[in-house]
């Protein structure tokens, strides 16, 4: 059986750099680390495991004096996203620190209709400049996903900390289930054509 040869990214072909950025010169994107992906109808595999690597990274990040911009998703009362109940909340391990800022969305792109941009541009990483923004939480194929393309097509240098996302199992439009491992791989590979840098591990990055 002949088994088809990869091609060659658009990446290497556009000439982009994959080096991994300085994560002291990097702004940390830390995208809906809610309570909501840890149990219930929104949990997610891997999420626990996630939090923790999102949580080194953070802790990196703070060390090196990279500054730190939270997003949330908030998908009104009474919902899985109710940022106004402990299921919206960002869970613990890696909640909001000092004058961190707090960016509210209500799409899963995180640029779309918020704050971001302006508060990217606020702490000196205005799209203008090319900056390198490290993106990392849940969900991979949705939010992560869509976040660092538009990063991309914003004129960002986004990298995606793999081990610091997780997503759930979907069905198929055949019929068959998609394993989150799977989607998962699928949702980074996809990024890795163009849009973005994906390292496996935070430590990847170097201070």
């Amino acid at each position: 059986m002949t088994h088809a040869q990869p091609s060659t990214p658009l990446r290497t072909l556009l000439g982009l750099d994959d080096t991994p950025p300085r994560l002291g010169r990097s702004a940390l994107v830390m995208i809906d680390f809610q309570n909501t992906y840890l149990d219930g109808v929104m949990a997610l595999e891997g999420a626990g495991e996630a939090v923790a690597a999102g949580a080194r990274l953070l802790a990196r990040a703070r060390a090196v004096g990279a500054p730190v911009v939270h997003v949330v998703h908030d998908g009104g009362e009474g919902s899985p996203y109710d940022v106004r109940a402990r299921i919206g909340a960002v869970c613990d391990e890696v909640a909001p620190a000092g004058d961190e800022p707090v960016v509210v969305k209500g799409h899963p792109n995180a640029f779309h209709a918020t704050e971001l941009e302006k508060t990217l541009t606020g702490l000196g990483f205005g799209a203008e400049r090319g900056g390198s923004l490290v993106l990392a939480g849940f969900m991979t194929h949705m939010c992560v996903n869509y976040t660092a393309q538009e990063a991309f097509n914003l004129g960002y240098r986004p990298t995606v900390v793999a081990d610091a996302t997780a997503t759930r199992a979907l069905v198929s439009p055949g019929g068959g289930v998609v394993p989150a491992a799977a989607l998962k791989t699928a949702a980074l590979t996809m990024l890795t054509d163009v849009f973005a840098t994906v390292v496996a591990a935070s430590d990847v990055l170097p201070d």
